[in-house]
């Protein structure tokens, strides 16, 4: 039965995984390349837009997961873990709402539909429960943007979108590494997710846009924190 939920899990988890492929970012074609504003950092394609946005919204459903795992996680390991998750998020939330302004892309405030669900499933969770599935889940969704992260910085000629990818390679890197550090990441069911995403529908992993006037969220660091943002003009 364990085994059987954890994979119903991460089936369900693989939809908030997937914004990126629905934004084209797992493939480069000819209409993500088309290049949508001149600026002094280089070209900005639709591609590059939508890769700003999708590090944004990964922010907004993995760093509360991350402040979720800190206070439920039963093991020392998943409790770092999560420690890095908030680490590694707040500061890449810093560089794109950085850049953001000066490529002038709309960042979302929240998370989708899908992602919002997903967290409250997982806070749902207690005890190797919650361990479980939390270290597999977020194996699993770093697993699959790892390369969506790669394909964008050997494709991307603008300058902060390549350093927002540089960035967001090594917390990708970390995050995969700690997840496999709790000893409870089954690869198998893993590497099964991350090649065979379901098809969902585009709103319900697609985040909403801000309001007119609505305060934009900031992901806090920690007090201990030891990422930081790597965006320079």
């Amino acid at each position: 039965m364990g085994t059987l939920f954890v994979g119903g899990a991460l089936t369900l988890t693989l939809g908030a995984l997937a914004y990126p492929s629905m934004l084209g970012l797992d493939t480069v074609s000819n209409a993500q390349d088309r290049i949508i504003a001149q600026t002094q950092w280089g070209p900005l394609t639709e591609q590059d837009r939508n890769f700003v946005v999708a590090v944004r919204a990964a922010g907004l459903w993995e760093y509360p997961l991350g402040q979720i795992g800190l206070r439920k996680g039963t093991t020392p390991e998943v409790k770092r873990a999560s420690e890095h998750l908030v680490d590694g998020h707040a500061a890449l939330d810093a560089s794109c709402r950085k850049i953001a302004p000066m490529l002038n892309i709309t960042l979302p405030n929240v998370a989708s539909p899908q992602q919002l669900s997903f967290v409250n499933q997982i806070d749902s969770q207690t005890g190797q429960a919650f361990d479980s599935n939390f270290a597999n889940i977020l194996r699993t969704t770093h697993g699959s943007i790892f390369n969506t992260v790669a394909k964008i910085r050997s494709t991307t000629k603008n300058s902060l979108v390549r350093q927002l990818a540089d960035q967001a390679n090594n917390t990708v890197l970390d995050h995969i590494t700690v997840m496999e550090n709790t000893g409870l990441v089954n690869y198998d069911t893993a590497l099964f997710q991350q090649t065979t995403p379901p098809k969902l529908p585009k709103s319900d992993m697609t985040p909403p846009p801000p309001q007119p006037g609505e305060p934009m969220v900031v992901l806090t660091p920690p007090a201990t924190a030891t990422a930081t943002p790597t965006i320079t003009p």
